[in-house]
Formats: C-alpha cells, structure tokens, sequence
C-alpha cells in the first residue's frame, strides 16, 4: 500500500464514491472512462473529480480518459481495499444483529472479525463470534484491528470508546445518537439515524 498522503476528508468521502461508480462499470465489462462520464456519475463536477484525483499523480491518459480497473485498484489501495480489514462491532442489539447480517462489507474489503456485548450470546445464521467486553483488548492486539463499529446506548459510548481509544483502535463509525470525545488521530464517522430522516422530512411537500 502506498505512503499515507495528507488529503482532505471531504475528497476521501467522494474516493468511495467514485469506487462505486468504477466498480459498476467493471461489472458492465466498462474498461475506459472519461472524466467527464464518472463525475457525472458520481454526482460532481468533472474540475472536482480531476482534483481529488491529481493528490496521486498522473492516472488519466488525455483524449482518452482512465483506465477503470486501475483506477479502481489505486483507490482500492488509498482506501485500504485491497486488503482485507479486520473490524469489530461494538453492542450487539437490534441495530448490531442487523449489521451482522450484512453481506457487503467484505465485497468492499472489511470483514467483522468479531462482536462484543455485555451480555454476549449465540446469535442464529451469524458466523461472527460474539464475545465477552473483558476479551476485547486481547482480541484488538492479536488480529491488529485498527477499526471499530460502535452500536451501543448513547449513555455508554463514550464509556466504551474511551475504551476502543486505549486498545488502540484509531477509526471509528459511530450509531449511537451522541457527539464522542476523542483524541485528535482518531476518526469518527457518525450515522443518526432520526437525524436523517428530520434533514428528508423537510423535503416532504
């Protein structure tokens, strides 16, 4: 994997974007595209893909555009792809069962490598193991897991990621309708879900 390149994060986001978009053009047996036909795909300008794209050089050929699967295989390695990721879950309520459900994650290269609850149990059609909260800093340092998914009450998850914090995790993508404290070389992406059903009820006439 190449060295870290200090990009912005707004520029990371539109990276998976357009990984979606070049991983639908694959699949259609697509092997060129031109600037201007994956911005518009991936809903922006053809001067902001240009730029987010140029943080790694030269990847376009002019008059012919970017060869899809390579462009596909550096983002892949920027976005840490090509690798398989380990990855744990934090709360395994309705929302973490549910998230252990999902398929997807490793067709985009991230494998839940385990759950972790206070009330750990066997959960039916779920191969992820679902252990103890007291086994989850052995489990962080023996499989080098960098990222977490945190789905437990808002009253614990600081608590909690006060603890992911300190086993080392540096990625976190939050469910728990709560604002984190964390220290500046951690990442927190947080989903609220009611949050974002209030932005598109605004848009209900």
């Amino acid at each position: 994997m190449p060295a870290k390149i200090d990009i912005p994060r707004k520029s990371i986001y539109r990276l998976s974007i357009y990984q979606r978009c070049l991983q639908r053009l694959r699949e259609n047996q697509v092997d060129t595209v031109s600037s201007a036909a994956l911005a518009k795909a991936a809903g922006v300008k053809s001067t902001q893909l240009r730029k987010d794209l140029a943080y790694f050089g030269q990847l376009g050929t002019r008059g012919l555009g970017y060869n899809v699967d390579a462009l596909s295989h550096t983002i892949g390695d920027v976005l840490g792809q090509n690798k398989l990721q380990p990855v744990i879950l934090v709360g395994v309520g309705n929302l973490g069962s549910a998230l252990l459900r999902y398929g997807g994650f490793r067709k985009e290269g991230f494998e839940i490598a385990a759950a972790f609850d206070l009330n750990p149990r066997k959960l039916p059609q779920i191969n992820v193991p679902v252990l103890a909260m007291a086994d989850m800093p052995e489990f962080v340092r023996r499989n080098h897991v960098k990222m977490a998914i945190l789905t437990v009450p808002a009253h614990n998850a600081q608590s909690v990621v006060n603890d992911l914090v300190e086993y080392g995790i540096q990625a976190i993508l939050n469910f728990s309708p709560t604002v984190l404290d964390v220290p500046e070389h951690v990442v927190v992406n947080s989903v609220d879900l009611a949050v974002e059903l209030e932005n598109l009820s605004y848009f209900i006439r």
